[in-house]
Formats: structure tokens, sequence, C-alpha cells
């Protein structure tokens, strides 16, 4: 059984861990992601959670309340198609919202199983980024909006 829990300090090494395991999205230059980053993320900016499985870490999401962007979701690739991206997803975007958010952004590589993944969630396609990663925009209504 799955669980979601709020991720701290002491889990830095563990979702580090996952996002240098990933096969797409993976980081070109490992310095652009270290340490420091995710705690400025946890403790300054935002929250993050993590997604455990039999007290495994197979996943987790980081939310950058002050810029409202998902600023990572990432899932261990042992564990993908199991319905961690997405509980972790919904998980980020309802607090995301919760805490006053209007409009979220994310950006990721484009033709990727993420870009299919934030499509099927309802995110809306908002340009290209000058790195060459597609934009995608989720506003508060369309989250809120019944589900199909």
């Amino acid at each position: 059984m799955m669980q979601i829990h709020v991720a701290s300090l002491p889990d830095i090494p563990e979702m580090h861990r996952i996002r240098t395991s990933v096969r797409e999205n993976q980081l070109t230059n490992p310095a652009l992601v270290q340490p420091h980053h995710y705690r400025a993320m946890l403790n300054e900016q935002g929250r993050g959670w993590l997604a455990k499985i039999e007290g495994r870490v197979v996943g987790f999401a980081v939310a950058d309340l002050t810029r409202s962007n998902v600023w990572a979701l990432f899932v261990d690739p042992g564990f993908e198609g199991r319905g961690v991206g997405r509980r972790l997803h919904d998980t980020m975007m309802d607090w995301l919202f919760a805490e006053g958010a209007e409009h979220v952004w994310l950006s990721t590589d484009p033709g990727t199983r993420a870009a299919r993944f934030y499509q099927s969630a309802g995110w809306r396609y908002a340009g290209n980024e000058p790195n060459g990663e597609v934009r995608y925009k989720m506003s508060r209504e369309q989250w809120l909006a019944p589900k199909a």
C-alpha cells in the first residue's frame, strides 16, 4: 500500500537518489541540482512529499510556492506505472491551490512520458522555454473543475 508523507531535510538523500536514477529528464549537469537546492525548497520556498511503498521511498514531488511552480516530480524507475506519480501530483496540486496559488506552471522535455502525463492530468501548453523545454500551465479553476 502506498503512503504519502511530507518530506523533510533527512529525506533529501533518498529524493536525490531517485532524481539521479530516472530514465527521462536526466540531469545533463548534476551540479544543477544539489542537496542545498532541496533544502531551499523544503525550508523556504515550498513543500515536498514522498511516496513510500512498504517503507521504501519510491517517488517524490516538490512544489515551489514562491514561484507557483512544480519544481520536481520523479518516480523510481522500478515503480513506474503504479500510480505513484499521479498520487504525488494530486497531493502537490491540492496543496498549491489551498495555499493560494491561482496558476501553477512547470516545464519538461517535449515528447516525453512526462509531457504526456501532464497533458493527461489537464495541463495546458503555454509555450516553449529558451532551453527547449515545453511549458505547461494549470489554473485553480481547471484544477477544481469536476473531472470527467
